[in-house]
């Protein structure tokens, strides 16, 4: 049905633009007709997205109704004093979790990675060995460096994020060698990993690094910014994916949803100089408590969705490698993350293909010039995945293809189930 102008309908769930013309999901009927898809006619339709679905990182989402009834209502003091009793509950729930004796709240995985470095490595010239594909490595403004004097000692890693053990072993330093050489302190994983695809790394693999460390007298730090992912999708507890580690950083803004913040974990004497290294970064933050309730919530109420959230990820890959022009290693699929790749040749070029995907209100991360990073997370619904869906093989083909609820097509004729 088409019509100029506006309807008389009710309940209407969301409002949709596509190739110049609008549409509306109802569940109501419409002059009479039962209707679940009107479209209307609009001029510049292009530029009013009404619907959004954000799939550059899990850190977009918002804070749910709770998060923020719990952000309202919760009891603080300062916490630079070490004072503020909420602050003291999420780092003592993430501690119980990971099987560590305490936690710090600091407010991103990255303070968290370089304090836990600086505590291992905290003589000046000190060596971290760690993956060529690391986030630490790549993403974290080389923190480790220029504020901590650590140098990098990066290791290749292998499609599933792994490294082998016996190129961390070669990368060890002698030290005989100390006139001339950095001295090896530490050893960092990243789990999961999220240049990797979101792979997970297992407990035997991270037990078989942990004694390595401990025989050539080296700490390990896991920079668990998905950790909650990876425990979900091997279906084995954080406590014991980490038990080899002497620190761990575990990011709530992530995968679990929270707004702000992550808990770094240790040994006491560890978050003793950890607390000390973030008031020294300027990470001290007094009344924090309001922060950390939302990031309590998010522990408490979505470790259980992220099974979902890999499911719909899985979904959204099988379809993505269905269309031609597109190449996904949906094996590699084990968690959130899904790399796609534009097949050379393509007739539609990765800028063009962004532009086409954000004009229908599809949001990705470009990661090269043929190469986008799609994440998946708790706000992202079924329903959602299907449209994307639909907007891709229409970017592609500029043809009809119907794809689970949704089917859209050039011709403007469209039909929801």
């Amino acid at each position: 049905m088409f019509f100029n102008g506006f309807l008389d309908f009710s309940n209407f769930l969301s409002l949709f633009f596509f190739n110049g013309w609008s549409f509306l999901e109802t569940s109501s009927t419409c002059h009479g007709i039962n209707s679940q898809i009107i479209w209307i006619s609009t001029l510049n339709s292009s530029t009013m997205v009404a619907r959004t679905v954000d799939l550059r990182s899990d850190t977009v989402t918002k804070p749910t109704e709770t998060m923020r009834a719990a952000m309202a209502t919760a009891e603080v003091d300062d916490d630079v004093l070490g004072a503020d009793p909420t602050a003291f509950r999420l780092e003592s729930e993430v501690a119980k979790i990971t099987g560590k004796e305490a936690g710090l709240f600091v407010s991103s995985g990255t303070m968290g990675n370089l304090i836990s470095v600086l505590v291992h490595c905290d003589i000046r010239g000190s060596e971290v060995i760690l993956g060529d594909n690391s986030h630490i490595h790549i993403y974290e403004n080389g923190g480790i460096s220029t504020i901590g004097g650590v140098h990098p000692r990066p290791v290749k890693n292998n499609e599933d994020g792994t490294m082998d053990i016996d190129s961390i072993e070669v990368a060890i330093r002698d030290p005989r060698g100390e006139l001339v050489f950095p001295t090896t302190k530490l050893i960092c994983l990243e789990n999961s990993h999220a240049n990797s695809g979101g792979r997970c790394l297992s407990a035997e693999y991270t037990d078989r690094v942990g004694e390595l460390a401990k025989k050539n007298g080296l700490k390990l730090h896991i920079d668990g910014a998905r950790i909650f992912n990876a425990s979900v999708a091997l279906g084995v507890p954080v406590q014991r994916l980490v038990q080899a580690a002497d620190s761990v950083s575990v990011c709530l803004s992530k995968g679990l949803g929270a707004p702000v913040g992550s808990v770094i974990v240790g040994s006491k004497s560890f978050i003793t100089k950890a607390r000390r290294l973030r008031k020294t970064l300027g990470g001290g933050m007094r009344q924090v408590g309001f922060i950390c309730a939302a990031a309590f919530v998010a522990l408490k109420e979505n470790v259980e969705k992220l099974d979902g959230d890999h499911k719909k990820a899985k979904e959204l890959a099988e379809g993505l490698t269905q269309i031609k022009g597109l190449k996904v290693d949906v094996a590699a699929v084990e968690t959130n993350i899904i790399y796609v790749d534009i097949v050379e040749g393509s007739k539609i070029t990765a800028e063009k293909l962004y532009k086409n995907l954000e004009e229908h209100g599809v949001l990705v991360m470009p990661k090269g010039l043929s190469r986008m990073r799609i994440v998946l997370h708790h706000q992202i619904s079924s329903s959602d995945v299907h449209y994307t869906l639909s907007c891709f093989q229409q970017a592609f083909t500029g043809m009809h293809q119907e794809i689970g609820s949704y089917s859209i097509s050039t011709s403007r004729d469209v039909s929801y189930a």
